[in-house]
């Protein structure tokens, strides 16, 4: 896959102070006070049922009386870190409306547009050379940039970025001139959209806000096989549950919280994966996974205690759900640490060293783990009712594991072969 075109490089968190070479300029920055009020108003509609949940959730956590309440505690703190997602951002566009501020930092061969209050925002940092364009403009009727108001534009890469609000012709001229002198280059005039070296022609967009994804580098990525390292990882990982049920006489309800456990693992990994291709998109993007993917295990789980664990153990009927949770992973932790290592050495090799996070987007990358974990589950499911029918006999129980095996193969080598990863 080629590049498409420059980027900018993007950070946020604390804004460092200008050198005393650079160039510094806080420009006008337009402020709508409808807008504010709009935002506001959906603030607080957001923040009404959060508060009632947080206090939902922190009774259930106070009692623990049983597994229940463990698993609910759970669930609504997964709903409330996913609904907080927009509370927090309407929030923080909120402050940035009413406090924050757009300034301009130049430099030898660097321009730097920082948008934020004061010492916290976003930085997009360019490289001056490959600046291009730079105008005057005044917008006509609706747009995405109306809000701004007379600005002035450049082009970079395949974007088109729009800098200040509310900018008159004296003061562009001013900019352009102070420009000139701190990067110590002419911004060169051409194409809207010149095709750089190793990238392919894009569309003209009219989004002045940087794209946030990193810029894709040339890869060649080889298909796995059964022979690749990390499928005879993840191979030896999955025997381990047979030798379990062999030597350790491991019983149905052992397989589903091993399987279920490894789920956990897949979703602890995903996340690093999305940190991996987006660390500014992560700090949305993340917690929202967690919160969907948490609350779908913690339901997950409570099923398969009802239906699976529950009616196999043998232990005295008074047993206290919880200890009888923590026996179990207490005793699978062989198998609980294998999956985890096969995981973590999937996520290493293939997704960091064969650089497979240059061809995924986050949509993309907090989608991937449902369609596996949903279908394994519904087999397993399948296979284990199957096993209570018949009495839960051995051969049945190896067939369940054989079958997540092949399943579990398969699933991998698809997920990264060439046609998903580049």
């Amino acid at each position: 896959m080629k590049r498409q075109g420059k980027k900018p490089v993007l950070r946020f968190g604390p804004l460092p102070i200008a050198e005393p070479e650079q160039y510094r300029r806080n420009l006008p920055f337009r402020r709508s006070w409808i807008a504010v009020a709009v935002l506001a108003a959906m603030d607080v509609a957001f923040l009404l049922p959060a508060i009632a949940t947080f206090s939902q959730a922190a009774s259930e956590w106070a009692r623990q009386d049983s597994l229940f309440d463990l698993i609910a505690a759970i669930f609504l703190s997964a709903w409330l870190l996913g609904w907080m997602t927009a509370p927090v951002l309407m929030t923080g566009i909120l402050v940035l409306l009413m406090f924050g501020r757009e300034t301009l930092v130049a430099g030898p061969d660097t321009v730097e547009i920082r948008m934020g209050i004061p010492w916290l925002g976003l930085s997009s940092q360019y490289k001056a050379p490959g600046m291009r364009n730079l105008r005057y403009v005044k917008p006509v009727g609706k747009s995405s940039t109306s809000w701004r108001g007379n600005h002035m534009v450049f082009d970079y890469g395949p974007d088109t970025i729009a800098v200040g609000s509310a900018i008159g012709v004296g003061a562009f001229e001013e900019l352009r001139s102070r420009l000139r002198e701190a990067t110590g280059s002419e911004m060169r005039r051409g194409e809207a959209f010149d095709i750089e070296p190793d990238s392919e022609p894009a569309k003209k967009v009219t989004s002045v806000v940087p794209v946030m994804e990193p810029a894709a580098e040339s890869a060649t990525v080889q298909p796995l096989s059964l022979t690749s390292p990390s499928s005879l990882v993840l191979i030896f990982a999955n025997l381990l549950p047979i030798a379990g049920s062999v030597f350790f006489s491991w019983q149905l309800s052992d397989i589903m919280v091993l399987y279920w456990a490894e789920s956990a693992s897949i979703g602890f990994f995903n996340v690093c994966k999305i940190v991996t291709i987006n660390r500014l998109g992560a700090l949305f993007a993340g917690p929202f996974f967690v919160a969907h993917f948490g609350a779908f295990m913690a339901v997950h789980f409570l099923f398969l205690f009802t239906i699976f664990v529950k009616p196999d153990q043998t232990g005295p009927a008074d047993t206290d759900d919880m200890a009888m949770v923590a026996g179990l992973f207490i005793a699978l932790w062989p198998a609980l640490l294998g999956l985890f290592i096969s995981h973590a050495f999937s996520f290493f090799h293939n997704f960091l060293g064969r650089r497979e996070y240059l061809h995924r987007t986050v949509n993309q990358q907090m989608s991937e783990p449902y369609s596996r974990i949903i279908f394994m589950h519904l087999a397993l499911i399948f296979g284990g009712g199957l096993s209570m029918i018949l009495g839960g006999p051995a051969i049945v129980l190896l067939i369940i594991i054989v079958f997540k095996i092949v399943f579990d193969v398969k699933a991998h080598l698809k997920q990264h072969s060439p046609e998903i990863t580049g």
